[in-house]
This record gives structure tokens, sequence and C-alpha cells, in this order.
């Protein structure tokens, strides 16, 4: 009896796919009706096009190099499952944006009305259903200038690295079929409406908050720190939390693919090829270069070795930071982003309190904390419409502060609950026997 509830969970998996596979060859097409909100084809802008499969294409590969980044500094028991629970985002986020992701995040607004206004919350599930209506036509309003196939699946990508971040601080105990079903459910209830509220022109945060989030600092870093650090109260610590990291080299690698799709995250979320893109091309690749010296020179005036991990480990957190602001500062203010922003989270992960939760990886200090910084950072130095705090943007700055609460709470709590749900359905942690043998043979049945 014991095997076969084991195995009834994945039958459950089974026949979702199932379902949604035969569902989608006879759902309606509604194209027609959605017209109005398109332009002609003629309206395409063959450079920007270009910029944006390639952009895809990098943001892509991210996820492969999170896998490497993370599954260096695992134990040697624990790499393949590590690096699987990124890589299988590739699958399980990419099907569930099709059926209705795309549409909670982009489709019409629902949410609430504030001095007879409507703010959105969420999207209309069934706008974009099985990418009705997504085809080679551009939006007016989300992407006027690509097909708007194209800016779904650009946006697609973003969507499967934010669980794939959350996998490290859960790492060497966390149950493979129950991170599938949380993955699922942080997508569908967490992921979506916040992308909803800060990227969609009627969110609630974009439009009444005025947030600048020019490429994830809060829909993506904020979001997956916060539902990290819900899992580790979740879980609790590890039968052994000392460990030494297996593979360097893997660090290394993973680093340079991250940096490398890094610039289709920032660059590309310009949504063209233009001065905008350039810039924040730019400013990625500065601000980073600027926390990983900062980390491995704030390492070594504090007694630590000056590391190959360290200097990964501030690149990485240089490039959360700049995220948010990668469009709106310039190049000199990018040095100054990675340099405070490495500060930060070096003495957040260091910090004994966060240590003891047993955060596998330090997802919160860097992801989080990083995430945080950029979004406060931006209110301060962002230039353009809607001026940051330099520029006499008071009220701005203000309602970034009330929004970096709000989705704090939100992102923390809801992903809380998602865990105890999640615990309730399937046990979330691996027995003691499955973490003492390691995840890769207990889970998978593998060996690094």
């Amino acid at each position: 009896m014991k095997n076969n509830k084991k195995d009834s969970y994945w039958y459950v998996f089974f026949g979702v796919i199932a379902v949604v596979s035969f569902v989608s060859l006879f759902w309606k097409h509604q194209a027609a009706e959605n017209k109005f909100e398109f332009n002609s084809i003629d309206t395409i802008n063959v450079a920007d096009v270009a910029w944006l499969l390639t952009a895809s294409c990098l943001v892509l590969v991210m996820t492969p190099g999170l896998a490497f980044f993370y599954g260096g500094m695992v134990g040697k028991k624990n790499v393949i499952s590590t690096m699987l629970k990124s890589f299988i985002c590739l699958g399980v986020i990419s099907i569930i944006w099709v059926v209705v992701g795309f549409s909670l995040s982009f489709g019409t607004s629902i949410g609430i009305t504030i001095n007879g206004n409507e703010y959105g919350i969420i999207g209309n599930p069934f706008d974009y259903m099985f990418f009705d209506a997504v085809e080679i036509f551009p939006h007016k309003t989300l992407a006027s200038s690509i097909p708007f196939i194209l800016f779904a699946l650009f946006q697609m990508k973003f969507a499967i690295i934010t669980p794939a971040i959350i996998t490290g601080a859960l790492a060497e105990r966390i149950r493979f079929v129950s991170f599938l079903l949380f993955i699922s459910l942080f997508t569908l209830v967490i992921y979506a409406p916040l992308c909803h509220m800060v990227w969609h022109p009627d969110g609630l945060l974009a439009s009444y908050f005025k947030v600048k989030d020019f490429a994830g600092g809060t829909v993506v870093h904020m979001s997956a720190g916060f539902a990290a650090l819900a899992g580790v109260l979740v879980l609790g610590k590890r039968q052994h939390k000392d460990h030494i990291p297996t593979n360097i080299p893997f660090v290394i690698l993973g680093t340079g693919l991250l940096w490398f799709g890094w610039f289709g995250f920032n660059a590309g979320s310009a949504l063209a090829a233009n001065a905008t893109a350039a810039m924040a091309f730019a400013t990625t690749t500065i601000a980073s270069a600027s926390a990983m010296m900062t980390w491995v020179f704030f390492d070594r005036i504090n007694g630590r070795r000056v590391s190959a991990l360290g200097a990964c480990i501030g690149a990485v957190v240089g490039l959360v930071v700049i995220t948010p602001a990668a469009g709106y500062v310039s190049v000199p203010e990018s040095i100054f982003f990675g340099f405070i922003g490495a500060i930060v989270s070096n003495k957040m992960m260091y910090w004994s309190k966060l240590k003891q939760i047993d955060d596998t990886l330090d997802v919160f200090a860097c992801h989080g904390v990083g995430g945080i910084m950029g979004m406060i950072l931006t209110a301060i130095f962002a230039h353009g419409k809607d001026a940051s705090l330099l520029h006499g943007g008071w009220e701005v700055f203000l309602h970034h502060i009330i929004a970096l609460v709000l989705v704090s709470v939100f992102t923390f709590f809801g992903a809380f609950i998602l865990y105890k749900i999640t615990n309730y359905l399937i046990p979330i942690r691996v027995t003691v026997e499955s973490e003492i043998v390691g995840l890769d043979l207990s889970q998978h049945g593998e060996k690094f």
C-alpha cells in the first residue's frame, strides 16, 4: 500500500498533463474577438524581433546556468537532484505558462477600484488561455513592435527561472514530487499576480504606486527570495548543515552562463533594439563587475580568503541588484549599485541569525536582499518619467517603500501557506534515511 500511495502522486501528475494535452487540441480559438488589441503586422520592427529572439535565448540559458551554479555548491550526494530541480522548471513552468500563466500575468486586469480608477491584481485567465490569440500581430500596449507570441515567450523565460532560484534554499532535503507541486502553485498564486501588478500597464503597483522594475528585481528576485525564506522555515534544518562545495568549476561555469544570459534578461526588457537596451546592457555588466570586486575585497578585510566561490556569488549579487534599475540609471551609478549591494548581501550572508535557519545556498541573502536593495536604490537614483528621490520624486520613493513592504508580506506569507498546503497534500521533506543517503540516489537513483 505504501508504494501505491507514492505512485498515486505520479498518476495524478501524469493525468494532468494528459488532460492538458488533449484539451489543447480542441480549445476554441478566439483570435478574431481579441483583434482590437493588436496592431497591424506592418508595425513589426525586424531589428526588435531579432534582438528579442536573441534575448529570449539568453534568458533561457540562465536556467541551466543556475543549475550549474547551485549544483557545484552542494554536497556530492545532492548534485544531480539540485541541478534537476532547476532544469525541470523548463518543462513544468513552460506548460503552465501556455495554459494559463501568461493570461493570469498579462490578461485584462481584474482588481480593485481606488478613487474611481480600477487597478489590476490579476489578469483574466481566459483571455490568452492555451495562448489563444497569442500570435504574430503586435499588441498595442504590451509590445507594439514585436509579434505578441515573441513577447509571451520572452516573459515565459522569466517565469521559468523564478521558482528555479528558490531551489537553492531548499537543497538537500525537499522531495522532488513536492517541489513540482509547490512551483506549480507558486507560479499561479504568487508569480502571476505579482507579474501583473508590476508589469501590466494597468497593474496596481505599476499604475497606482508607480513602481519601477525594469527587469524583475521585484517580480523575480524578491518573490523568489522571500519564498525561499518561507520554505526554509517550513522544512527546517538539514541533518548535517556543513558541507564542502563539490565542484567549484561548476559554480564558475554557472556564473558565466548567468552573466551571459543576464544581458538578455536586462537589456531584453527594453523590448526593442534601442538606446535603453544598450544602456541596460552596459549597467548590467558594470554593476556585476563592481559587486564581484567589492565582494572579494570585503571578504579579505573581514579575515576571509579571496575565493572563486566568493567572486562568483558577488558577481551574481551585482546582477540581481542592478536588475530593477538597469534601463533607468547611468553606468557610474551602476558601479555604486554593485558596491553597496555586495556589502549588504555579504553582511546578510554571514549574519548568524540567518545562518541558524539553514538557507542552504543563501538564496534570501543574495536574491531576496539583493532585490530589496535594487528596489530601494532604483527609487533613489532612477531617471526619466516618475522621477526618483534624487530627482524630486518624494512620492515615488514613498510608494516604492510601501510597495516593498506589500510585496514582502505577500510573497513570504503567500509562499508559507503554499508550502503548508503542499505538505498537507504530499509530505514535503525527505526521510532522514533519504537525506543521509543523499537525494541523488534516494530520489532519482543516480550518482554524480
